[in-house]
């Protein structure tokens, strides 16, 4: 009698917020799982709190750096043996207007919110093939439907990345590899916490038909459930996980109040 197959994912930017919950995702449903990200301190916490030494593989790597991402896929293959799963979490943004946005800053946003992706899901696919297949969920945002202030880096780059989840999707379905991506909207991170004003969270609840921020915890649904043999019909999608935030039109929230107060 074989022993049964445990599945693999490889998370980026898996340290803390999206990533992490992620990572937690898949351990619930007894995945093993590698958390990659460039703060080594931040996933040795990460490790600590999920606390199953056994079913996860710390990979400290800048995906924006050719030779680390192959060593870090090497590092998987030693381990686990296989890969069935690959979230391109990894992000970087830079809050400037287009005038001040120097070259360096520009070339770094793409690097790692675009080349990043693009290099672990190469070295992802080659691995995938081997077991028949695979998914990979690249995160992209609603920055990169939408148009907004002061993200013309971090926008495009989002941007960018939907569009290449299509292409990948169109040329590694013969390989049996699914690809899609998740936009969120605004989420509860830490990040968020520290840096969205009351007036910015205000502006948000208004402008988002469900009225909140989203939680980690929903993001690593909509992900996990991309990554599982539930979507197995779906690729080249790009899904807004934004309370309605990609939905809603120019005035919406005047709407909504007046008809509060009807």
């Amino acid at each position: 009698m074989t022993d049964p197959v445990i599945k693999t994912a490889l998370v980026t930017g898996a340290a803390r917020g999206i990533g992490l919950a992620a990572a937690k995702r898949f351990l619930t449903e007894g995945w093993q799982v590698g958390l990659l990200d460039i703060d080594g301190a931040g996933l040795q916490r990460a490790a600590a709190e999920i606390a199953t030494p056994e079913r996860v593989l710390v990979l400290t790597c800048d995906v924006a750096m050719p030779a680390q991402l192959e060593s870090a896929f090497a590092g998987m293959a030693k381990r686990f043996g296989r890969l069935d799963a690959l979230v391109n979490n990894a992000g970087t943004a830079v809050f400037k207007p287009l005038l001040e946005t120097t070259h360096d800053e520009w070339q770094r946003v793409m690097a790692v919110n675009l080349t990043g992706p693009f290099l672990a899901t190469q070295l992802a696919s080659r691995a995938m093939a081997d077991n028949g297949g695979g998914a990979v969920v690249n995160i992209t945002s609603i920055s990169g439907l939408r148009a907004s202030t002061l993200r013309v880096a971090y926008g495009t780059s989002k941007a960018a990345l939907a569009h290449l989840t299509k292409q990948q999707a169109v040329e590694l379905a013969g390989l049996g590899i699914r690809v899609n991506a998740v936009a969120p909207g605004p989420v509860e991170t830490a990040m968020a916490k520290a840096v969205h004003s009351p007036e910015i969270r205000a502006d948000y609840r208004d402008a988002v038909p469900l009225g909140r921020y989203g939680l980690e915890e929903e993001l690593a649904e909509a992900i996990f459930f991309l990554c599982s043999d539930r979507s197995s019909y779906i690729t080249g999608q790009v899904l807004a996980v934004d309370g309605g935030f990609d939905a809603a039109g120019i005035g919406l929230a005047t709407l909504r109040g007046e008809r509060r107060n009807l």
